[in-house]
């Protein structure tokens, strides 16, 4: 058997369909789905997860309409003011990923202060992809290294996978084991695409507002009784 996840991705999906089947506005759906935030930050550390990445607003949701992105951008600034303080109590460690130029200088203020904050914290460490997608992650490495090319700081031939890995905006993270998917969708959604090349894929049909302790525990269980073979025969693995 396979020991606990250190690291667990989550694509948090499900909101809108969790508020209509209720008759409610899709953001009452975002409502809750911020509080199942604090739910599951507690059952993963409690479970012995030491890394977790919620996947909370991709680069492609600036597409949606207007007033849902600014419920959402709303909803993170009360999340960050009042959240903060009570996730440096419990020794959570933040930090966000993600493009953070569309944002606005008060959110990005908050999240200046919620990453200074924790940043000393060694309990969870929890990332919030925000504005994020995988290919814009790759991209904005792909700039940065052919940046150090064209300074004379690094040859293209020393291009490696560490080197990659250094410049992604998960620098230092180890890459996920898991990747939970909830509300029925079976797809990446361009998230974490170098990261989760050998991640390990979870799909459940609960919408994320329903989510908690007990089926993050089954995803743990059905990860654990898996075998990672990073393309070796299973002689070689075990």
């Amino acid at each position: 058997m396979l020991p606990p996840p250190q690291h667990i991705a989550v694509i948090m999906d499900g909101n809108g369909r969790w508020a209509q089947k209720r008759g409610l506005p899709r953001v009452a759906g975002h409502k809750q789905g911020a509080e199942t935030v604090e739910r599951v930050v507690r059952a993963a550390k409690d479970l012995g997860v030491k890394h977790l990445t919620l996947f909370a607003f991709s680069t492609e949701n600036w597409k949606r309409p207007e007033q849902e992105v600014v419920d959402l951008m709303g909803l993170l600034r009360q999340y960050l003011r009042s959240k903060t303080a009570e996730m440096h109590e419990n020794n959570v460690r933040l930090h966000i990923i993600g493009d953070r130029t569309r944002l606005s200088k008060d959110i990005l203020a908050s999240i200046d202060y919620a990453e200074e904050l924790t940043a000393k914290n060694d309990g969870i460490a929890v990332y919030i992809a925000l504005s994020y997608s995988g290919r814009w992650d790759m991209m904005q490495a792909m700039r940065k290294i052919a940046s150090q090319v064209q300074e004379g700081l690094l040859k293209p031939e020393s291009v490696t996978e560490e080197v990659i890995n250094q410049n992604l905006s998960t620098a230092g993270v180890p890459e996920p084991d898991l990747i939970i998917r909830t509300s029925g969708e079976q797809r990446i959604s361009n998230f974490l695409l170098w990261q989760g090349a050998y991640s390990e894929y979870y799909f459940t049909d609960t919408h994320w507002p329903d989510f908690d302790y007990d089926l993050m525990a089954e995803a743990i269980d059905s990860y654990q009784k898996r075998e990672r073979r990073f393309g070796k025969i299973p002689v070689q693995a075990s």
